[in-house]
């Protein structure tokens, strides 16, 4: 048997190790690998995992022993699923490793940007100490308003953590939630996005990313914001229109935001979309890394390491995710 992961630099020791104590054939290719080093690399291989590598129709055709595609994280953007069906090759992913340690991920963007913690620790840092003028006042989160755009598992892990923690004012717009299970949850329903964003002090996106929220908080909706109001995206970048969002920041429209996902991976100081937001006082560019904590890797590592078995045994690969683009497939798979 013969694996290929792609997207090496996220390191992922329990399942190499995993792989090659059952005798697999562990190939790893880097982030960012060419469509055609891709192809090269999967002609033989039973089992394909990748992370953020484009698997694409072309990658899958050639790929005749092929069996499954596990992507070991949540979002399956970047899989021609369709493709794959054509082929009755099984996708998977791992959906429930690290909700609840994504949302800490947003409220600590959210918490560091209300308190400035970033300037004002550069600025100790600076100069030893500083004195408490009106420049480095910070907000409070208790009395603010919170507004969630998606309110699944994540969104309301952070409804919990700003409304029964921090007793914050918690509004959701999700067309997929109803008020009764939003409630549930300590948030008050808002059927129209518009309406939400004016009222809001804070923002968080945790929705995903499909052609309905592409795009969805552009110029118009940043338009609706506060001065000060901060959003925080931990979910994709690509439902923000990132350069609305840069020019509303550099302007100064906005208060400000906490960002760990972008539309373009990774980063550069220089000649991406989002470099002019490098250095400022009132974001926090965060690298992808909000799921990134020892419980939460090893939650996805063993779940990881079950699918790629169960697919190498021939048995049926277990699908947890609700995602329908993962629910519609009828080869190789069950649904828990």
């Amino acid at each position: 048997m013969k694996a290929v992961r792609t997207d090496r630099e996220l390191e992922c020791p329990e399942i190499d190790a995993g792989l090659r104590a059952r005798g697999v054939d562990l190939v790893t290719l880097p982030d960012g690998i060419a469509e055609a080093d891709l192809i090269g690399a999967v002609t033989d291989a039973d089992l394909l995992l990748m992370c953020y590598t484009p698997v694409t129709a072309r990658v899958i055709e050639a790929a005749p022993k092929l069996k499954g595609i596990v992507k070991y994280g949540v979002g399956i953007d970047a899989i021609d699923i369709p493709a794959a069906m054509r082929r009755g090759i099984p996708v998977v992913n791992v959906p429930e490793y690290a909700e609840e340690t994504v949302a800490e991920g947003a409220f600590a963007l959210m918490i560091a940007l209300a308190k400035r913690l970033p300037e004002i620790s550069e600025a100790v840092s600076r100069d030893g100490w500083i004195w408490p003028e009106q420049r480095w006042l910070g907000r409070d989160i208790s009395g603010a308003t919170l507004g969630l755009v998606g309110c699944g598992k994540i969104g309301r892990s952070m409804a919990r953590m700003a409304g029964q923690g921090f007793r914050a004012r918690v509004l959701g717009f999700d067309p997929g939630v109803d008020a009764a299970a939003m409630r549930a949850a300590g948030i008050e329903k808002v059927d129209d996005l518009h309406t939400m964003l004016r009222a809001c002090d804070f923002i968080s996106l945790h929705c995903v990313l499909n052609d309905q929220t592409r795009g969805l908080i552009g110029r118009a909706e940043l338009d609706c914001l506060k001065p000060s109001a901060i959003i925080i995206n931990v979910s994709r970048g690509a439902l923000i229109d990132e350069a609305a969002l840069v020019e509303a920041i550099v302007a100064g429209r906005i208060g400000g935001a906490g960002l760990d996902v972008y539309s373009v991976e990774p980063l550069a100081r220089s000649g991406h979309p989002m470099s002019p937001l490098f250095g400022r006082d009132n974001v926090i560019l965060f690298p992808h890394l909000t799921f990134f904590t020892q419980e939460a890797m090893h939650r996805l590592e063993e779940d990881t390491l079950a699918r790629c078995f169960e697919i190498l045994e021939g048995r049926p690969v277990t699908i947890r995710s609700s995602d329908p683009r993962l629910r519609v497939q009828v080869s190789g798979v069950s649904f828990s």
